[in-house]
């Protein structure tokens, strides 16, 4: 009886065990419901779920639109570093005296410049103020004639200015390189400029025929000679800067030679061309 009497301790005893045991069991089991992956679901690790959440990429139009204008920026400043660095680089190179006269020349331009518009100045107040407004008007309009002859080409002039000769014997002298000498000429100052005989003008063109060059149609052969009139200060440095016409044609093999002169004579004419449809709109 003594056995089978149960007391308050020995029933502890019995169930303490259980209850220890049910309870360790219970916590092993709550881990497991409560983590609960979504991956475990689906059957996919972490690194592959964050892998698809990167790719493909989802991008929206006005992101799309955002990254096109960023790239077009981008090649632009590009392409403008590119430009810079290139003349940078041609400018870097060059001597100390070649810097020097590129200065003079853009002086003088200014100045060439400056002297033109005190010039039209003087022209006004002379007509404000002359007694004889229609007397005065007609001395300018025959000094005006001549000036727009000589550009055009319809008369001789002469004055100080330079005489370039191209000698070249292995005939790589081509058109646009005459195109461009002529050019720097204009751009330095040149006021009439005859090439072998022919006259230079504004509508002037050059073309290649064979081994020599045709001007207005007119073919001419090496070597080619330029008369030039123009400041002979403001000419011959616009040829020798660095890159620039002489650096060119010596690149070709050709032989370049500058003369300065007091007196340049350019007595090749063209003739007046009637415009078929332009008129004189003055009234």
């Amino acid at each position: 009886m003594s056995n089978q009497e149960e007391t308050p301790d020995n029933r502890l005893r019995k169930e303490l065990p259980e209850e220890v045991a049910a309870g360790a069991g219970e916590a092993s089991d709550a881990p497991e419901s409560a983590v609960a992956p979504e991956d475990q679901r689906t059957g996919l690790t972490g690194r592959q779920r964050l892998a698809q959440g990167l790719w493909p990429p989802r991008v929206t139009r006005a992101q799309l639109i955002v990254a096109l204008l960023l790239f077009g920026l981008g090649f632009g400043l590009a392409v403008q570093v590119a430009s810079n660095s290139d003349s940078d680089s041609a400018l870097r190179g060059a001597r100390q005296e070649d810097l020097v006269r590129i200065l003079d020349e853009l002086d003088d331009r200014t100045q060439r410049l400056e002297d033109e518009k005190q010039g039209l100045e003087k022209q006004r107040d002379e007509l404000e103020n002359s007694s004889n407004q229609a007397e005065e008007a007609r001395k300018q309009t025959v000094e005006k004639e001549r000036q727009l002859g000589i550009l055009a080409g319809t008369v001789a002039a002469q004055g100080p200015g330079i005489t370039m000769t191209i000698d070249d014997t292995k005939g790589t002298v081509e058109a646009d390189m005459l195109l461009d000498a002529i050019q720097e000429l204009r751009a330095a100052g040149a006021e009439a400029i005859q090439v072998n005989g022919v006259r230079v003008v504004a509508g002037t063109y050059l073309t290649d025929s064979g081994n020599s060059v045709s001007v207005d149609g007119n073919k001419i052969n090496a070597p080619y000679r330029f008369k030039v009139i123009g400041k002979p200060q403001d000419l011959e440095p616009a040829l020798n800067i660095p890159g620039g016409v002489v650096q060119t044609l010596e690149k070709e093999q050709a032989t370049v030679t500058i003369e300065r002169s007091d007196k340049i004579v350019v007595d090749a004419l063209r003739a007046a061309e009637r415009p078929d449809y332009a008129r004189s709109s003055s009234q």
